[in-house]
């Protein structure tokens, strides 16, 4: 099992690092969307947003360690059979992917410390309860906090929206075009 990419598979890490990052992604909009639309408890929703806060960086995490291993790394070819369009359609869906994962966790970084109420109630941006993200806005300001929330929640809406479309093109690959894209994004071969 290769750890390195090569012409024709995808290493161990770059999976592992795709997966993950494809899994907090997924979580990430699942939690969003659930504390903010059905979660009415202030309390229950204060730990769910800590919760949020702390995977935010774990998405921005590996949004880093993905670009550093992509820097490093050759990068597959494509899939024979792959017309122009799609080629270009792959390339802009991917650099999309990657803006929207570095954009959703520094609009939501940006959307609470611009808080009014984080610099009222002295709450912390915590990490896992380990660090604290520093805090460019004291004091807070609503009108950034806005700004930076509908930066935040318009990157989420496109990020649901390239993630469907990224996995409905995987499913193309595998049942229509049978060229073995996702055997090689989960077993590298």
């Amino acid at each position: 099992m290769a750890i390195m990419n090569h012409k024709e598979s995808w290493g161990l890490i770059a999976r592992l690092l795709h997966w993950a990052s494809g899994a907090v992604i997924l979580f990430m909009l699942g939690l969003g969307v659930y504390m903010t639309q059905f979660v009415t408890d202030i309390y229950a929703q204060f730990g769910l947003f800590q919760t949020h806060k702390s995977w935010g960086f774990v998405a921005f995490a590996l949004g880093i360690l993905r670009l550093v291993w992509r820097a490093v790394n050759p990068t597959p070819r494509l899939p024979d059979g792959m017309t122009g369009w799609e080629i270009r359609a792959s390339q802009l869906s991917h650099g999309l992917l990657y803006l929207l994962i570095f954009a959703l966790p520094i609009s939501g970084w940006l959307m609470s410390s611009a808080s009014p109420l984080q610099d009222s109630y002295g709450i912390k941006n915590m990490v896992f309860e380990q660090f604290e993200y520093p805090d460019p806005f004291v004091p807070g300001s609503e009108s950034l906090e806005t700004v930076f929330g509908t930066i935040h929640t318009g990157s989420a809406i496109a990020i649901g929206i390239i993630v469907m479309i990224h996995i409905l093109a995987a499913l193309k690959h595998q049942f229509v075009a049978r060229d073995g894209l996702i055997r090689r994004m989960i077993l590298g071969r």
